[in-house]
């Protein structure tokens, strides 16, 4: 089993839950942070210093307090991680069930397992855990099987993330429709505007353009 890993979870309760069932495993070193910077910047001294990490737990979303952040979601975590060509392992163990974001991790990330929290979440992440120090496929949990698939069924294409990007920067319908018309991007009639929207939340299960947003900011999207 790995005998160094990095937890990086900022609600408190969860990670004593998560220490009480990696202490079970007899590792030797389980480090927890509750910034993704810290995170990172741990994970590339550990490899300077010639100790590197085995493996990353991270969770994908975490709440805004007074100290400013660079890196504020597990995504952009393992994406900057990605982009400085580190490839430790990493565990995403999140409460957020999206098959666009798993998917979305998975295929441009390479993230080896996504657990759901949650009754048998702990109980997952040891299972995960013992999947990819084995060597055996991607580990995720049954309510992000179908995130499997390397197509996106939803089709988010170049139109959706304007869209969305537009959303994102207080645009209202109507004025996106406008801002679509100017710089003639098509369909940029209003109805049509609303119609995707519509759909952009039944995809991403969202249930106001609020927390449309939000899902899309942590899948990176926008």
């Amino acid at each position: 089993m790995y005998q160094k890993i990095l937890v990086v979870e900022d609600q408190e309760i969860i990670n004593i839950g998560l220490q009480s069932e990696l202490k079970k495993l007899d590792i030797e070193t389980v480090d927890h942070v509750k910034y993704c910077d810290d995170a990172n910047l741990k994970i590339q001294k550990a490899i300077k210093d010639k100790v590197p990490y085995d493996i990353l737990i991270t969770d994908l979303s975490f709440e805004k307090d007074h100290r400013e952040q660079y890196l504020t979601s597990g995504l952009e975590l393992v994406a900057k991680l990605r982009e400085k060509k580190i490839n430790i392992p990493v565990i995403v163990y999140s409460v957020e069930d999206n098959s666009e974001v798993v998917r979305r991790l998975v295929h441009t990330y390479n993230v080896n397992a996504y657990v759901c929290k949650g009754r048998d979440g702990t109980r997952e992440l040891v299972r995960a855990l013992h999947n990819i120090f084995n060597g055996q496929e991607i580990y995720l949990s049954s309510k992000v099987m179908n995130a499997r698939q390397n197509t996106m069924d939803s089709n988010i294409d170049d139109y959706d993330i304007q869209l969305l990007q537009k959303l994102s920067e207080g645009f209202s319908q109507k004025e996106i429709s406008h801002y679509f018309k100017e710089a003639k991007i098509t369909p940029s009639g209003l109805s049509s505007v609303e119609k995707r929207l519509s759909k952009l939340k039944d995809i991403f299960r969202a249930n106001n353009p609020v927390q449309l947003i939000a899902i899309a900011k942590d899948a990176g999207f926008i």
